[in-house]
């Protein structure tokens, strides 16, 4: 049985090797994917480019124009002439936000009234948008505890000053809010998904398509250690992702791993066992190659939009939030977030690797229950 087994297990290694673009997909997409993502799907708002139209020019002008550039949320890019030019300057993209200071500015704080200044925003893209807004309330109302501290502390009564609550925060796992440190553990995910899933399909796929599982089946290989030992392979090389992910993460992107890494490695064995049975599912219905990855993409898109990783699933509508709970990814990234950010054990995952553990019988059951009925 097991110089059968590992026969075709032999056979798949050498077929991976022998196709070049077989082996670019399974170690250089992975390390791609987790580049461009790492880089680009960031939720990081900083400088936002700003022009400012300063018409008074003045101490208190300076001042405020100086507690925004203290922060790395804006830019200023421009200094406009007019209100127009501020508006075309919008309008083109070229800037993203605007601060118009009035003439008035710096004699109306002098007198101790309320000056006021106006701040746009370009709300076509609304993250962005939002994140400004929030930034620039947040620095005026900083700014504005400034000036009256200054005001009381020159009649003497500063000590006037005493708000009735203070709220200190704390920020754990990720005190700097890096983007990077959320998106990079579930690449793990999303790249296991994809390699496993969409290699499996294709590779026995291949054989149809080529005829040689006929002459495979006439060979004394059982139908299970053909299954075995055509999946085999993939499990291999879905590991040296994981580890590959790990690595250039660390490198790259100083994700910190807090957790276990065996305990990750056994848990991504786990949701193994459901894409490897997606995959050899799509196998069971497809009749090429391009038709299993047409199919692959299928069952992966949905995987990929409604597990969490791009949005957050408490942001989708209620229908939406039902339907995760279909998708096998979604309880694969609490599991890698959890191990890799939080540090935590088994003992906090105990509701995500129950949901694994009953995807993965039933998937990996089913699909091989179909399998074995496509070759007879």
């Amino acid at each position: 049985m097991w110089r059968r087994l590992w026969s075709i297990v032999r056979k798949e290694f050498i077929q991976i090797i022998r196709d070049p673009r077989t082996l670019a997909i399974t170690f250089v997409m992975p390390v791609i994917m987790m580049l461009l993502l790492g880089y680009a799907a960031t939720t990081d708002v900083r400088n936002v480019p700003m022009a400012v139209f300063d018409q008074d020019r003045s101490v208190q002008s300076r001042d405020l124009l100086e507690a925004f550039a203290a922060t790395d949320y804006f830019e200023r890019a421009y200094d406009a002439d007019s209100e127009q030019q501020i508006e075309d300057l919008i309008g083109s993209g070229a800037a993203r936000t605007g601060l118009i200071i009035p003439p008035d500015f710096g004699e109306t704080i002098e007198a101790g009234g309320q000056a006021e200044v106006a701040f746009l925003i370009d709300g076509s893209d609304p993250s962005v948008a939002q994140t400004s807004l929030q930034a620039a309330t947040l620095i005026g109302q900083q700014h504005a505890i400034k000036l009256v501290t200054e005001r009381l502390a020159a009649h003497g009564q500063a000590g006037l000053l005493s708000l009735p609550m203070e709220v200190r925060t704390a920020v754990w796992y990720n005190p700097d809010l890096i983007s990077a440190y959320y998106m990079v553990p579930a690449l793990i995910g999303i790249i296991l998904l994809f390699v496993s899933t969409i290699l499996t399909s294709t590779a026995i796929v291949r054989e149809r398509e080529r005829g040689t599982i006929e002459q495979l089946l006439v060979t004394p290989i059982r139908s299970w250690e053909l299954l075995v030992g055509k999946i085999a392979p993939y499990v291999l090389i879905a590991f040296l992702d994981t580890i590959e992910i790990l690595i250039v993460g660390t490198l790259i992107f100083r994700v910190p791993i807090n957790g276990s890494i065996p305990l990750l490695l056994a848990l991504s064995a786990l949701f193994l066992v459901t894409t490897l049975g997606i995959g050899l599912f799509i196998s069971t219905i497809a009749h090429t190659q391009q038709e299993a990855m047409m199919t692959a993409l299928f069952f992966l898109l949905p995987n990929i939009f409604l597990s969490g990783f791009f949005f957050p699933i408490a942001a989708m509508p209620q229908i939406l939030q039902w339907i995760t709970y279909l998708i096998p990814l979604r309880y694969f990234l609490d599991i890698v977030r959890g191990i890799v950010l939080k540090g935590v054990g088994i003992e906090a995952l105990w509701p995500d690797v129950i949901a694994l553990t009953i995807f993965g019988i039933v998937i990996m059951g089913a699909a091989a229950r179909r399998f074995r009925k496509s070759l007879d």
